[in-house]
């Protein structure tokens, strides 16, 4: 047994139709391993249905992890399991039946690619598992500059249930604590690949569910998911700036450019002007600080009239 499906858990609401999904697996050849993150939702009687389904393996921590880290609650998780492929899936999100399968199917393919990251297809679906998006699919084979580009220009979209990992590589770099691990999952992409491509299976699918109980779809965390996003664009142009062209340059720097502008501070007006003026040009930083000024200016006509508002209103 080659595959590990790794599930950190805390919620229990849409847990039996993971689980229902790795019990409609076509292919077996996989082992479960939950890691209970100190939930106040015991899943054990919901896991006993599924004793002669799948093996599995159920370990409950102590302490909750995933409230100070997930990423830190991934690699306890990770750290139950030995087997040399991990796929970490959300304790919320569906499997098509033929993922496994498919996986094995490929795996020759996948090996003599050297790929250490493999890829599904996705779609997103709500609370009730209605489909609210067409099926993202992916091509064969992907440098992961080129797909992270994709992403940021809005021609696809990722998240981490999706993608099967070579352990000994996640062992070795491990993921990057971004604050919600926001990110954490396409740094995880770059990370893993050690610059060989992306394999990517169109066959089958993973389903990942937007809620009202999911971190994707909770706006309360916007302003520390826009400084994860600011994080995660800097350590990008910090480490792999070279292998970037000018066009993606752009790209990402109007992904980071985006997060500046929802959580302003000087140290990140800083940061984002050296990166303009080094690595596009000074006609694109002074674009750059022509925008700046205008939203600046916009700001100030709005405050003052609202002071006006006010004025009129109590004097």
């Amino acid at each position: 047994m080659m595959l590990a499906i790794i599930i950190p858990y805390y919620k229990l609401t849409f847990f039996e139709e993971t689980l229902n999904s790795l019990s409609n697996q076509t292919d077996k050849r996989f082992k479960v391993y939950i890691g209970d993150d100190a939930s106040p939702e015991n899943p054990l009687v919901l896991l006993e249905k599924f004793n002669e389904e799948f093996e599995y393996q159920y370990f409950k921590f102590d302490t909750n992890e995933g409230g100070i880290s997930l990423v830190n609650q991934w690699h306890r998780c990770i750290d139950l399991a030995n087997e040399d492929w991990i796929m970490i899936l959300g304790d919320d999100d569906i499997l098509s039946p033929n993922l496994v399968e498919d996986f094995y199917k490929n795996l020759p393919e996948i090996e003599s690619c050297k790929s250490n990251v493999v890829r599904f297809s996705t779609k997103i679906i709500d609370s009730s598992g209605k489909l609210i998006s067409d099926t993202y699919n992916h091509p064969k084979t992907e440098r992961v500059i080129e797909f992270l580009c994709r992403k940021f220009s809005k021609q696809t979209r990722s998240s981490l249930s999706e993608h099967i990992f070579k352990r000994a590589v996640v062992v070795e770099k491990r993921f990057r604590n971004f604050p919600l691990a926001w990110h954490s999952d396409d740094m995880a992409v770059i990370d893993f690949s050690e610059s060989n491509k992306i394999y990517s299976i169109s066959s089958s699918c993973v389903s990942v569910r937007v809620s009202e109980i999911s971190l994707t779809g909770d706006e309360q965390f916007m302003k520390v998911k826009n400084e994860a996003t600011f994080q995660f664009c800097d350590v990008l142009f910090k480490e792999y700036a070279a292998s970037f062209s000018k066009i993606q340059k752009k790209i990402i720097l109007k992904k980071l450019e985006m997060a500046y502008f929802n959580i302003p501070s000087f140290t990140n007006y800083l940061v984002i002007s050296s990166y303009y003026c080094n690595s596009i040009g000074l006609v694109d930083g002074f674009k750059f600080q022509f925008r700046l000024f205008k939203v600046f200016i916009v700001s100030v006509l709005e405050k003052l009239q609202l002071l006006g508002l006010v004025q009129k209103v109590f004097f």
